[in-house]
């Protein structure tokens, strides 16, 4: 389970995000200034931070230098300004994401979920491989095995599975699927898909009303 440190001065941003993340799956801490962030993230050793610029003690952009002298944890900045030298001075400065307020839960988790894959891929620069319990897949060899035995799937299979194991334990909405494995749109009714990735067994993706 992912630890997404959220350093944001609005309680009210602080605690709709905190939610937000919660609900999805991650475990949460957060920090109202700049510099009980930097403590946090050094002494908590967070996955990832979502990092406002409007900080009350010290300004977004020089606490990212900061964290950026003693981490290497991956950073999301989360503000409503919009400039584009800011979005460039942070970028430069060592985000790895800009994020511009006012922003839906599901574009963070997404955002996060990228960061983190970049973060954790070798560095050759080879996509890491996916283990979950027996079954292993290799994301640049596009093969899978299943307690040592190689699957034989299709290219439409290969990816959905992919997309499932990089969300263990995680529940992928049916508009997701379409959009992000078959590169569709989707018009329907909203029905989730539940999916619980077990060992030894391959994912089964579940209807829901």
């Amino acid at each position: 389970m992912p630890h997404i440190l959220v350093v944001e001065d609005d309680a009210a941003v602080r605690s709709a995000l905190l939610r937000a993340l919660g609900d999805r799956g991650y475990a949460t801490s957060s920090a109202a200034t700049g510099m009980a962030g930097l403590a946090a993230a050094v002494d908590g050793q967070p996955d990832l931070v979502v990092l406002d610029l409007g900080l009350p003690d010290v300004d977004g952009g020089e606490l990212l230098r900061m964290l950026r002298a003693v981490s290497a944890v991956p950073v999301i900045v989360a503000t409503a300004r919009d400039d584009e030298q800011q979005i460039v001075r942070a970028l430069d400065a060592g985000a790895d994401d800009y994020l511009i307020k006012p922003f839906g839960a599901a574009q963070l988790d997404a955002r996060i979920r990228a960061v983190l894959r970049r973060a954790t891929s070798p560095e050759d620069g080879r996509p890491a491989a996916i283990e979950v319990g027996g079954l292993t897949i290799e994301p640049n060899a596009r093969t899978v095995t299943l307690d040592g035995v190689r699957l034989d799937l299709s290219a439409r299979e290969f990816d959905l599975l992919r997309y499932l194991a990089e969300r263990a334990d995680q529940v992928v909405s049916k508009r997701e699927l379409l959009t992000e494995v078959w590169r569709l749109p989707y018009g329907g009714a909203e029905r989730s898909v539940g999916v619980r990735l077990t060992a030894p067994g391959v994912p089964a993706p579940v209807d829901r009303p």
